[in-house]
């Protein structure tokens, strides 16, 4: 499998009902990329983009749609740069956001060795015109085999709304155990306050899903996932992730 590279779905968990939830989306702003919220120690290729969109629905009609355009280009050290829109009901409020991430990689991923990356972005919401959460992590990727890895995520999020800091934390597993297929798990959420309004923010999320690959520059993803705005409901994601170049 020629594992894929991500601009990340950033973890913001910002709480205000809809402010409470609006900051939570992971963005990744990925282990995996796409969809899922742990990130990996890697990006794009120089010179190269994606495109990475997913919709998810959850089983008491909450909404989230995606698309994150991300490129690599030369800021004396590679940077990708990526802009991630959302648009998001949480019962029956609308909301849109967009976030903007850049990262770099200090350490590459190869087998037997930790890669060490460092990602930070800030988001907004584009109808009330307001600055909703900063953050910034660092992911760590061990590549167990050529086909096993392994991520971990630690981090610092501010939510613009309430001004309030969090520890961000997450840890998952890439395993492609048979070409196309990648089987992708992971946990994650955020620590340091539990909201009256929305105790559930501080509970961890999990997401779990088969990732098909028909082509080196295309994914296709299908995940269920628990808990992952920090409302505890139950979510399907379908997802489609594109690069471009190189």
């Amino acid at each position: 499998m020629a594992w894929r590279t991500s601009s990340s779905r950033c973890l913001l968990l910002a709480p205000s009902a809809l402010a409470l939830v609006i900051g939570a989306l992971p963005s990744r702003v990925e282990a995996a990329g796409g969809a899922f919220a742990v990130d990996d120690a890697q990006i794009t290729a120089l010179n190269t983009c994606q495109v990475e969109s997913w919709t998810s629905f959850a089983r008491n009609k909450d909404f989230v749609g995606n698309s994150t355009p991300a490129c690599t280009v030369d800021f004396i050290r590679p940077v990708e740069l990526s802009a991630q829109f959302q648009r998001l009901r949480v019962g029956n409020t609308w909301g849109s956001l967009v976030t903007v991430q850049a990262k770099t990689i200090f350490a590459p991923v190869e087998t037997g060795k930790v890669g060490v990356g460092l990602a930070g972005g800030a988001t907004f919401d584009l109808i009330h015109k307001h600055h909703v959460a900063s953050y910034a992590y660092v992911p760590a990727t061990f590549a167990v085999l050529e086909d096993f890895r392994i991520n971990v995520n630690a981090g610092w999020l501010h939510d613009g709304i309430l001004d309030l800091h969090w520890l961000t934390w997450g840890a998952g597993f890439e395993w492609n155990f048979v070409k196309p297929l990648t089987l992708i798990a992971e946990i994650f959420g955020q620590t340091g306050h539990r909201p009256v309004q929305l105790p559930s923010l501080a509970d961890p999320r999990m997401q779990a899903g088969l990732r098909f690959t028909p082509a080196d520059a295309v994914d296709i993803d299908v995940i269920y996932g628990r808990n992952i705005t920090g409302v505890r409901t139950h979510w399907i994601t379908i997802g489609l992730n594109v690069r471009f170049g190189g």
